[in-house]
């Protein structure tokens, strides 16, 4: 029975978000398609393990999510007029073939939708990634560099706004495609990062997520294949994924770039993912933009057969266009752990004045101080990289680590090769 309970669990965090998308496209209302979501969820826990698990359990919840929003406008619909008009509906919209609609798939569609232009940039992109994509507010302020409370009030203020100005859930024409695709592809970008990168969880890598990111970026691609922004996504995701299967050891722990077995690496990605680069990068009349860059930063790493061998002056030349284009603390940490690559740790080290306090940051200051034969406070700031991160922040394994690690070398200098 428990396993049956399982593939309830399972099934919502996979196929969660894509049956939500369908319903609010059926229902035309958010919070109705999010009650009969969970009211499905709730009829499989009940009815699966009696029955037993259906042979496709997406469509067994989306058939029976869309059942339970004509139940909910029955009950809540005080005219009987009004209760059938809206079970009606439902059943028309469900019936309908909009072969017409330039986006066919259900959540690539209400992620244009829900980028509506009158809502700020930042906002559309958290509302898309907590209705559509099911990231817990933390998780939205990990990857929008915010805070949980933040997000959360971002969140109400958006639905807020939607409910009282009115807006349609509608997916727009062709025409306005343009004007929401920088949205559009921050959320999708975001949605890779999130698995990626978990500010959560033990798991060092979500691999649904990142499937999932990378399927709506091959869809994007497809739709707007002459688009820049749309081809420079895509190859930063393939070129990100490509390093993958090197990125965690058999223990599930996080496997740092200078230490990553190269030959794990997927080749086929990386030349795919080369191959947009370049053809994205042609098909630009301006400056690079930010994925643009931050995929060539990918593809510099990817050229390469070894650490060594990496050209980081390059790599500190792309994130000067980086931060210049998109200034944000992740793209100045990464820039000043590429200069300290270079061997100015101590240039490296002053620049980090200048960004803002976080774990990560903590823990980059460390091993810089490390490399200057400070370890005691190299220890210090890991134990701070410990203290700012989530509990059960997959990283920390590896701070632990090298935070004990930097205390021997503190105590008996002599029994320690020299940090590198």
């Amino acid at each position: 029975m428990n396993e049956r309970y399982d593939v309830v669990g399972e099934t919502v965090r996979i196929e969660g978000a894509r049956i939500l998308a369908t319903l609010i496209r059926t229902v035309g209302d958010v919070q109705l398609a999010e009650d009969a979501v969970q009211e499905a969820t709730l009829a499989a826990l009940g009815a699966w393990p009696v029955t037993g698990v259906p042979p496709e359990p997406r469509a067994w919840l989306t058939v029976t999510a869309r059942r339970k929003a004509i139940d909910i406008i029955r009950r809540e619909q005080a005219r009987t007029g009004k209760e059938r008009d809206g079970a009606d509906l439902i059943e028309l919209t469900k019936r309908e073939v909009e072969s017409d609609a330039v986006v066919q798939d259900d959540l690539l569609r209400l992620i244009f939708t829900c980028c509506h232009p009158s809502l700020s940039p930042p906002t559309r992109v958290a509302l898309a990634l907590r209705t559509l994509c099911g990231l817990s507010p933390a998780q939205i302020a990990g990857v929008l560099l915010t805070t949980e409370v933040a997000t959360t009030k971002r969140l109400v203020r958006a639905r807020q706004k939607i409910a009282a100005a009115r807006i349609p859930y509608r997916v727009p024409a062709e025409a306005e495609l343009p004007e929401r695709l920088p949205a559009v592809c921050a959320v999708i970008h975001s949605l890779y990062t999130a698995g990626h990168a978990p500010t959560e969880g033990e798991a060092a890598y979500d691999v649904d997520l990142c499937a999932e990111a990378i399927r709506l970026a091959e869809l994007l691609h497809s739709l707007l294949p002459d688009q820049p922004t749309p081809t420079a996504i895509l190859a930063l995701l393939l070129l990100t994924e490509a390093r993958r299967p090197a990125r965690v050891d058999d223990a599930g722990e996080v496997v740092t770039l200078d230490l990553q077995d190269r030959s794990l690496w997927d080749q086929d990605l990386i030349g795919r993912g080369v191959a947009l680069l370049n053809d994205s990068l042609e098909r630009s009349a301006r400056q690079a933009d930010a994925y643009q860059l931050q995929a060539a930063i990918a593809a510099e790493h990817a050229r390469v057969p070894s650490y060594t061998a990496t050209d980081w002056r390059e790599i500190v030349r792309l994130y000067d266009l980086l931060v210049e284009v998109a200034p944000s603390p992740a793209a100045e940490l990464a820039r000043v752990v590429a200069i300290a690559e270079t061997g100015a740790v101590d240039t490296a080290l002053k620049l980090l004045d200048e960004i803002p306090s976080s774990s990560r940051r903590h823990a980059v200051r460390g091993e810089l101080l490390a490399r200057r034969s400070r370890y005691a406070e190299a220890a210090d700031e890991l134990q701070q990289a410990l203290d700012t991160a989530a509990p059960n922040h997959p990283e920390r394994p590896h701070r632990e680590r090298r935070r004990n690690h930097f205390r021997n070398l503190a105590e008996h200098p002599r029994n320690y090769p020299p940090t590198t």
